[in-house]
């Protein structure tokens, strides 16, 4: 085992804080816990991951994070884990998320305006249909509604 390992988990044990603590706080399994105690970096789960277990670790504890992820790095560097690869890949998923976000983005802007225009089109279609109608059907009741009126008056005078 090496240094990192031998000298974090000094650091963990000489402030009392267990790996069960550090797992309930960082949401982090001891499993990857121990492997990073243990240098067992393969264990690990890559990449920005990797550095994320050693920075709730570190802040759990009570350490410099900064300090503790440079450390992480330059010990998986040493034990021959390649973090290129990683950061090659995340640099091409970002690449292409966003040309490909971009383009849906657009998609659902013009979708987003069609839907406007069909909806705007069936209320003036409908408002169109039904105005007449009821504008019609208003003026047959006002006119029963005058005639039924004007007739009692009618008979009241005879």
């Amino acid at each position: 085992m090496g240094q990192f390992g031998d000298e974090l988990r000094r650091e963990r044990e000489s402030r009392g804080v267990a790996l069960e603590t550090i797992s309930e706080k960082t949401k982090v399994i001891t499993r990857y816990l121990t492997a990073l105690e243990n240098e067992k970096f393969e264990a690990l789960p890559g990449g920005i991951l990797s550095k994320g277990i050693v920075r709730g670790y570190a802040r759990t504890v009570g350490l410099d994070e900064a300090v503790w992820v440079e450390r992480f790095v330059t010990a998986s560097r040493e034990h021959g884990e390649n973090d290129g690869e990683w950061t090659a890949f995340v640099q091409n998923v970002g690449k292409t998320r966003d040309r490909s976000r971009a383009h849906q983005n657009k998609k659902r802007r013009w979708t987003g305006l069609a839907v406007l225009v069909v909806l705007l089109g069936f209320g003036w279609a409908a408002w169109r249909y039904t105005s007449p109608r009821v504008m019609a059907d208003a003026a047959q009741q006002h006119a029963v509604s005058s005639t039924a009126a004007a007739a009692p008056s009618a008979r009241t005078a005879q």
